[in-house]
């Protein structure tokens, strides 16, 4: 029934067997690749049913569709070199997740020019359960923050959790909230960027608004304007989706760059910042095991703060 087709694809018609089953578990069966794997490729809009994109993981299929997934790479084996020296602020921790407070400067997990001395090879170190949940590499990783953001992360320590969280994260009940400080003033107290991100075609090392994109949706909120020494705007923003680079690239693509953003207009004269000046202050989501909603905060870091203290 699984015909390998060109481009590295795998079509399925789906039979009366499979009727009403999750599109993950019929794709993990296509293909051979972990559940969690799985989640990653629809979440990216490589999976589709009779030629459309679909997102959600839980999608019931039914007989008759033709479902097309790609390959999954046979990964290298990936070894994480535990190392305690690695700064892991742990806010909790239990059985099922671990929810850290990443400090600005801190990779997440290895890639080039990374190979160790990351925020993975620290959690190892101090969590080595972690080191067989989730993808080769990047153990327990379910979400990223960019190096130069602060804020908390929920980090997985069972492969159930993993892949509930990954199902959370592309069903949009994880809540995420984050304090920016951006350049400029608003017409109006609240917002919405509802504009797709994909990859930059002029500059392949940054990401952009454009038709070809993913879907991407960044609520604001304005939160306090200041006008002296410059005009900036620190805002609360809620993330809907979890693109690379998203509120950096959508309050941008508005005329509202992160202060300190070098990347997408952000770092410009009459204001001194350390780094991006962009946090993750809220986190909540359903508990794997528990199912009951939890809530974490993190304060704003000294290091941001003392910009704050500048322009009052």
């Amino acid at each position: 029934m699984t015909d390998p087709s060109g481009g590295g694809q795998l079509r399925e018609t789906i039979p009366v067997a499979l009727e009403g089953e999750r599109l993950d578990r019929v794709v993990a069966m296509m293909s051979g690749a972990s559940r969690a794997v799985v989640a990653d490729q629809i979440a990216a809009g490589t999976v589709s049913v009779n030629g459309a994109r679909v997102t959600l993981r839980s999608h019931r299929v039914a007989v008759g569709d033709v479902v097309s997934a790609p390959v999954a790479p046979v990964a290298d084996e990936v070894s994480i070199e535990p190392d305690p020296d690695v700064d892991v602020v742990v806010v909790h921790a239990d059985a099922d997740v671990v929810v850290v407070n990443k400090p600005p400067g801190l990779v997440v997990h290895p890639g080039a020019g990374n190979p160790t001395g990351t925020l993975v090879h620290g959690l190892v170190a101090r969590f080595p359960d972690l080191a067989e949940v989730g993808q080769p590499g990047r153990p327990g990783i379910v979400q990223r923050l960019d190096a130069d953001t602060s804020g908390l992360m929920v980090v997985a320590r069972t492969p159930d959790a993993y892949e509930d969280l990954v199902g959370q994260l592309a069903e949009r009940t994880v809540t995420r909230r984050y304090d920016a400080l951006v350049w400029g003033d608003f017409e109006t107290t609240t917002g919405r960027v509802d504009a797709p991100i994909g990859r930059s075609r002029r500059h392949p090392t940054r990401m952009a608004v454009t038709a070809e994109g993913r879907e991407a949706v960044t609520d604001y909120e304005v939160v306090t304007t200041f006008h002296d020494p410059v005009v900036v705007s620190r805002l609360r923003c809620a993330l809907h989706s979890g693109r690379t680079h998203q509120i950096r690239v959508h309050l941008a693509s508005i005329g509202h760059p992160v202060v300190g953003d070098g990347l997408y207009g952000g770092d410009r004269p009459g204001l001194v910042t350390p780094r991006l000046w962009l946090h993750a202050a809220e986190l909540s989501f359903d508990h794997p095991a528990t199912l009951e909603r939890v809530a974490f905060e993190a304060p704003l870091p000294d290091d941001l703060a003392g910009v704050l203290d500048v322009l009052r």
